[in-house]
């Protein structure tokens, strides 16, 4: 009986991560206030980062496809969504949430569809004749992204391009001593939609079923009639569309976009997938947001170690569950 609570402990510890690093956090700030502040721009932070990361866990979870070019769609869908704002300056500057929100939902949309397009392309050109060669992929894919670069010059230019907010998401709200950016709200909102839906098409749809089955065993689900490989391609173009969202919204968090945008983030967004364990969607959301609470939390203490911070998070999880906190069983 005792060694079956502890089996059930050890199962539920890594729960306890996200709010244990909250906790540790609060006595090494100085105020209160200091602490929720940069607690909810860190939550925000990953959620943007929970964004991108979803897509590459979606495709190596469900189809086992190392995709190293995701951040090509990442770039991509930031460089896209400049373009379709960039025709809309009276939506971005006018003194209405409404034109505001309409402006930034359309280039979210278009660089949606843009980069889904692109990873339908993509799977069909240059992964379908890699399946099962994880060597091949990681080359291939790899290539893909420096491709994707060298175009993003020829087509916007060299340099870097500014990212604007709309005027509605410019500055914060202060509650008390507690400020918080109007942006970093929307990213969570977004966050946590993509995710609650994710979860649920994943775990309550006929179609998440029919492709988890098709990772097991995909010859008996083709004997049912189903075709996997069309419910693949999905998958792929659907991991590229949130690519391309995340872009929107990291190139928003910045303000600005360069043809190196994906490239840069895929470090962070290896080491969210590895902290939560290869394939896990869940394991995705919580890696996500301990990346951005780390990185704040760390800037703020002590910034001149705050690039390593997360690295070193890795590491310690690493150390602890080799397997990353919430492991896909079958892997």
């Amino acid at each position: 009986m005792m060694a079956l609570s502890m089996q059930r402990f050890e199962r539920n510890l890594p729960k306890l991560v996200l709010p244990a690093l909250l906790l540790l956090a609060l006595p090494l700030l100085p105020s209160l206030p200091t602490w929720a502040t940069l607690s909810i721009a860190g939550l925000a932070m990953g959620m943007m980062i929970f964004i991108m990361a979803s897509g590459l866990t979606l495709v190596f979870g469900l189809m086992d496809v190392m995709n190293f070019g995701h951040g090509a769609f990442i770039a991509v869908g930031a460089f896209v969504a400049t373009s379709v704002l960039q025709l809309m300056p009276g939506w971005m500057q006018a003194d209405s949430l409404l034109l505001n929100g309409g402006a930034v939902g359309v280039a979210l949309l278009v660089a949606a569809l843009v980069t889904g397009l692109l990873g339908w392309g993509f799977e069909r050109l240059m992964i379908r004749p890699v399946y099962g060669a994880h060597l091949t992929q990681i080359l291939v894919t790899t290539g893909g992204l420096i491709v994707a670069e060298q175009l993003i010059h020829v087509i916007w230019g060299p340099e870097q391009i500014p990212l604007p907010r709309p005027a509605s998401l410019r500055g914060a709200w202060v509650f008390g001593d507690v400020a918080v950016e109007k942006f970093r709200l929307l990213a969570v909102a977004l966050g946590l939609l993509i995710f609650g839906v994710m979860w649920l098409v994943l775990n309550r749809t006929k179609i998440g079923l029919l492709v988890r089955a098709g990772v097991q065993d995909r010859e008996m689900v083709e004997t049912l009639g189903y075709r996997v490989g069309l419910l693949f391609v999905g998958v792929f173009v659907a991991g590229s569309a949130l690519a391309g969202l995340g872009g929107v919204l990291w190139g928003l968090y910045q303000e600005s976009v360069s043809a190196a945008l994906g490239a840069q983030l895929m470090v962070l967004i290896f080491i969210v997938i590895i902290i939560g364990g290869l394939g896990s969607v869940g394991g995705c959301f919580v890696g996500a947001l301990l990346v951005g609470l780390t990185a704040n939390y760390a800037g703020f203490l002590a910034p001149k170690v705050a690039l390593g911070a997360n690295i070193l998070l890795m590491v310690l999880i690493l150390l602890w569950r080799p397997q990353g906190l919430f492991p896909v069983a079958s892997r």
